[in-house]
């Protein structure tokens, strides 16, 4: 009966460590959402899967957020006020891969003091620490167009080569690990 909890231990020991946890991540650090601050530079050396979270800080009125495609990202065409996120702590989950670009459209913010910040997100991967360390890296530095007329619509993405899964190179899905998870409650239970 010891033998077989120690089983059960063992493959929950090696199993759970794989399962990718959701990372949130505070645009700016501690800076938060705010004017002259490099974004780009920000996001460099972080790693966006889906699942991940963006938390944009910052005052509420003084500043706002909007999820906008390329071509509105690289002219800073502000989208209707109705589509702004305002509340000063805005919590954007990751649902997709592909580029994402979100702008300030307060004022100028964006056009004269770079409020503005693009991002390359991965599929979600089994373990965090196996990505690459440089994302944008394998995917096209330039926003990709789509009609002006429609800033707030999901524009087309190129997704990034992809990287293993694990350190073993085996990709273990919510439902593989929910079975592993099963075996292992029923070898403690027999």
């Amino acid at each position: 009966m010891a033998s077989k909890h120690l089983a059960a231990l063992a493959i929950l020991a090696i199993l759970l460590p794989a399962v990718a946890m959701a990372t949130e991540f505070t645009v700016g650090d501690d800076q938060g959402w705010t004017i002259n601050f490099d974004y780009e530079a920000w996001a460099k050396d972080k790693v966006f899967h889906v699942g991940d979270k963006l938390v944009f800080k910052y005052t509420a009125g003084r500043h706002n957020v909007f999820k906008v495609n390329g071509t509105a990202f690289t002219n800073c065409a502000i989208p209707p006020a109705n589509e702004a996120l305002t509340t000063g702590n805005d919590v954007i989950t990751l649902a997709t891969p592909g580029r994402k670009w979100y702008i300030c459209g307060v004022n100028d913010h964006c056009a004269n003091y770079g409020q503005k910040l693009a991002i390359t997100v991965l599929e979600a991967w089994v373990s965090p620490a196996s990505a690459p360390s440089t994302p944008a890296a394998s995917a096209p530095s330039t926003p990709a167009a789509s009609a002006p007329s429609t800033p707030a619509a999901p524009a087309p993405s190129t997704p990034a080569a992809p990287a293993p899964s694990s350190a073993y190179g085996i990709s273990v899905s919510g439902y593989q690990l929910l079975m592993a998870a099963m075996v292992a409650v029923a070898f403690l239970v027999v």
